[in-house]
């Protein structure tokens, strides 16, 4: 009877608003929209979540949109606002769960952990009073435990190597930074390096504080590094642009069809508007990435190098709701200082744009820029030299480097992907790393002196002998040294930080090693931008 009361008052309330409806199309369509939920959510056979209803009716209009305007979850709104807002609130330790012990890599410089004397190996047993060695820890779980507002105390009891007693500490959590510039070194003594990972609202400011240093270092010339950077934030990118490029040129410029066309241009001196500029980019590379990569290509400032970018030219703007969820809207388009729209096509629909990039290695792209099509309808020139450039579809590079694949092997691929070369490196420093400390006093020295010997990798192979990954002779001929690469810089990066990492890395890499080349020599360098 009361099913029947409920159908009854919905047709009249339904015929009633049909009535007053405006004879428009778009009013029709909502009222169906709204009829069709009260239906499912008043006569569905079973108990209805009306949340997940409602989730998944506004997952299915933005589907039908474009591959960037998508429905984000108010847990998921969170987690992913902390790396472009540059911080969270915790106690400010990089960790690893090693042999199901939460183990302390190292406490992040100047964060609480570091305050009160947490170090490098220190085994977390307890926190809280709550029991944490030998439970099967996951590294979600350590976030929601360590992690909370800043002013609260956590507690720790802490197992430290030498002690044979527990040590307890009481961390206030604080915020805590997250840095997008991962890198900034000198390279050689003409040539700085920056490597940035993500556009986030404390970019520019790393950004600015790392050329500074290199200026200061008497670094006459940049590398880039772009490779891998997924975008981030329209404005970081713009700031970064705005420190290359001078005298108030174009920057970028976005429209759509409800978004007028607005334009950003350079503004103040920039801190390195001189000197010789590459900008390393790969399939990676996208959307801020590519406003910078775009804007240095398009008037001519600097040379491009890499692979073609990953191509999105979408410009999404966030609408809240009121659970805390949001919508990510695509409302424009982005053009570089050219007119180019680097937007791939994605009229396939998801599937096909997801694949894309795996198309490219299957249509040998990334071995060979011959195999790159380019269409001349969306043929372009740069603003200095008049160069073409092409649009729809990524920023193709000055220079193609194609993907190195000669010290790749299936070994090397199982070693690292199960985890086993980041434990080997954990272990090796849980045991040596006072005497590490002790030898090398800066990483001057330890990129001088420190050797990964025969007798290291032997017990790498071993370990991964352990866990059924067998000695392959031929495939460490290949990846021998690139193993013996990753070992310095991952214990590089527990000794120092990330800077050191890409320092001790990089001289392996083809694409570093072709932008030292290009950007110091000077005749290269303007025949290229000619």
């Amino acid at each position: 009877m009361r099913n029947l009361v409920r159908l009854v008052l919905l047709i009249a309330f339904s015929i009633s608003i049909s009535f007053n409806l405006p004879a428009q199309k778009y009013d029709r369509d909502i009222h169906k929209l709204q009829m069709a939920w009260q239906i499912i959510t008043n006569f569905y056979v079973d108990t209805v979540n009306k949340a997940s209803v409602t989730e998944d009716a506004i997952v299915g209009m933005l589907k039908n949109l474009d591959p960037h305007s998508v429905y984000i979850s108010a847990d998921e709104v969170k987690a992913m606002n902390e790396p472009l807002d540059g911080s969270f609130e915790g106690i400010g330790i990089e960790f690893n769960i090693l042999q199901d012990t939460l183990m302390v890599v190292s406490p992040i410089p100047g964060g609480p952990s570091e305050k009160v004397g947490l170090k490098s190996g220190d085994r977390i047993v307890s926190i809280d009073g709550k029991n944490v060695a030998g439970v099967g820890l996951k590294n979600s779980e350590v976030f929601k435990l360590l992690r909370g507002k800043k002013g609260t105390k956590v507690n720790l009891q802490i197992r430290r190597r030498g002690n044979l007693d527990l040590l307890a500490f009481v961390v206030i959590r604080d915020k805590i930074p997250i840095y997008s510039v991962e890198a900034a070194y000198k390279a050689n003594a003409q040539t700085g390096y920056i490597k940035i990972s993500r556009f986030s609202s404390t970019t520019h400011d790393e950004f600015v504080a790392a050329i500074k240093k290199l200026k200061d270092e008497k670094a006459e010339n940049l590398i880039l590094d772009l490779r891998g950077n997924g975008g981030g934030y329209l404005k970081a990118a713009i700031e970064v642009a705005d420190e290359l490029i001078d005298n108030k040129k174009l920057l970028v410029y976005t429209e759509g069809m409800t978004s007028p066309r607005r334009e950003h241009h350079a503004r103040g001196m920039g801190l390195f508007e001189k000197g010789n500029l590459v900008v390393l980019i790969d399939d990676g590379s996208a959307s801020a990435s590519e406003i910078v990569a775009g804007a240095v290509q398009d008037w001519d400032r600097g040379i491009v190098l890499g692979r073609r970018s990953f191509g999105k030219g979408l410009v999404q703007r966030p609408f809240s709701l009121p659970d805390g969820a949001m919508m990510r809207l695509t409302i424009a388009k982005y053009y570089t200082p050219s007119g180019r729209c680097i937007q791939k096509d994605y009229a396939d629909g998801n599937l096909a744009y997801q694949e894309e990039i795996f198309n490219r290695y299957l249509h040998g792209e990334m071995a060979s820029p011959d195999s790159v099509s380019q269409v001349d309808s969306l043929k372009y020139n740069t603003m200095i030299s008049g160069r073409t450039v092409y649009g729809g579809g990524g920023i193709m590079p000055d220079i193609f480097v194609p993907v190195d694949t000669t010290m790749y092997s299936d070994y090397y691929r199982d070693i690292v992907a199960s985890g086993i070369l980041n434990r080997f490196v954990l272990n090796y420093m849980d045991q040596n790393r006072p005497i590490l400390v002790k030898n090398y006093k800066d990483y001057s020295s330890f990129e001088k002196r420190f050797k990964v010997t025969n007798e290291l990798m032997s017990e790498l192979i071993a370990k991964a002998e352990e866990e059924a990954i067998h000695k392959d002779e031929e495939a460490l001929k290949l990846s021998g040294r690139l193993l013996r690469y990753q070992i310095k810089a991952l214990i590089a990066r527990d000794l120092w930080s990330s800077s050191e990492y890409y320092q001790a890395i990089n001289p392996l890499m083809e694409v570093y090693e072709k932008a030292l080349e290009v950007v110091e020599d000077k005749h290269i360098f303007s025949q290229v931008l000619k």
